[in-house]
C-alpha cells in the first residue's frame, strides 16, 4: 500500500524545523535496518517525541508505525493524519488488538516505534518500561534497537506550557545497537544510558533550569516527586474523565 500521508506530514516537519533552525543532531542512524521489520523502542520527554524519534530512522528510508494512546486517534485533526500514516492505536480496555497489530506490522517488514515508558517522564529520566517492546521484538523475530531523544521537552511537555516558537533548540536523537537477547530491565538501563549520553553531549548547559533532570542540577521533578504527580494526575482523572 503507497504512503500518501506521511511523505507531505514529513515535509511538513522538515519545514518546521527549518522555520525553527532547531538544532538536530542524529546519531546512530545507521543501526536502523534498511529492509525488514525492527522495534524502535525511545524515552518518552515531550508530547512530540514521534516526530523526532521518527527523524532517527529516515536516513535509512523508513517510516516508524508509532503505537499511540487510541485519543490521538480520535481526534479530529489528529485522527485522520494517524490512520493515514498507519499508526497503531493502543487502547487499554482492548490492549491485545494493538498488540496484534503491531506483531503484524512487524511480520510485514514495518519499522514499529514504542514508547515503553507508556507516558511523559516528567523527572526526564526513564521511568519502568512495559513488556510489550521486548515481546513484540521476540516473537516477530526483528531487532530491537533502543533509543533516547533529548531537548525536545523544552518545547511541549507535560505540567508546562508549549512553546512551538522557540527558535535555535537543540534537539539530540540516539538510535543504540541491537539489543539481543534482553529483558525489560535490560531494555530500561540501555535506554537510560543513551539518555545520559545525549544528555551529556547536549550544547547547553541546564542547571538550575527546569528542563533538566534534578540529578544534574537542574529543577525538574526527582522521579520519586515524579511518580507522585503522575498518580494524582491519574487519581483526577478517575474522578473527573471529561
Amino acid at each position: 500500500m503507497p504512503d500518501l500521508v506521511y511523505p507531505p506530514v514529513i515535509a511538513a516537519a522538515k519545514l518546521m524545523f527549518r522555520v525553527l533552525d532547531l538544532r538536530i543532531t542524529v546519531d546512530g542512524a545507521r543501526h536502523v535496518p534498511t529492509t525488514g521489520g525492527a522495534v524502535l523502542a525511545s524515552n518518552h520527554v515531550s508530547y512530540l517525541d514521534f516526530v523526532f524519534a521518527g527523524n532517527g530512522a529516515l536516513p535509512s528510508r523508513r517510516l516508524v508505525r508509532f503505537m499511540a494512546k487510541h485519543e490521538v486517534f480520535a481526534h479530529r485533526v489528529s485522527g485522520p493524519l494517524m490512520r493515514g500514516m498507519r499508526h497503531i492505536p493502543v487502547d487499554r480496555a482492548a490492549g491485545q488488538e494493538s498488540y496484534r497489530q503491531a506483531l503484524a506490522a512487524l511480520r510485514a517488514g514495518e519499522v514499529v516505534g514504542i514508547f515503553p515508558e507508556a507516558t511523559i517522564s516528567r523527572s526526564f529520566t526513564v521511568k519502568d518500561v512495559k513488556s510489550g517492546a521486548v515481546r513484540l521484538a521476540a516473537e516477530a523475530g526483528v531487532p530491537l534497537l533502543p533509543m533516547a531523544v533529548w531537548g525536545t521537552q523544552r518545547l511541549w511537555t507535560k505540567g508546562r506550557p508549549k512553546d512551538l516558537t522557540r527558535r535555535h533548540v537543540p534537539v539530540t536523537i540516539i538510535v543504540g545497537e541491537e539489543l539481543e537477547p534482553t529483558t525489560d530491565e535490560a531494555l530500561r538501563t540501555r535506554m537510560q544510558e543513551l539518555l545520559d549520553e545525549a544528555q551529556a553531549r547536549y550544547p547547553e548547559s541546564g542547571e538550575g533550569r527546569w528542563w533538566q533532570p534534578a540529578h544534574l542540577g537542574g529543577t525538574a521533578p526527582t522521579p520519586d516527586e515524579a511518580a507522585a504527580l503522575d498518580a494524582r494526575s491519574r487519581e483526577a482523572t478517575e474522578h473527573d474523565p471529561r
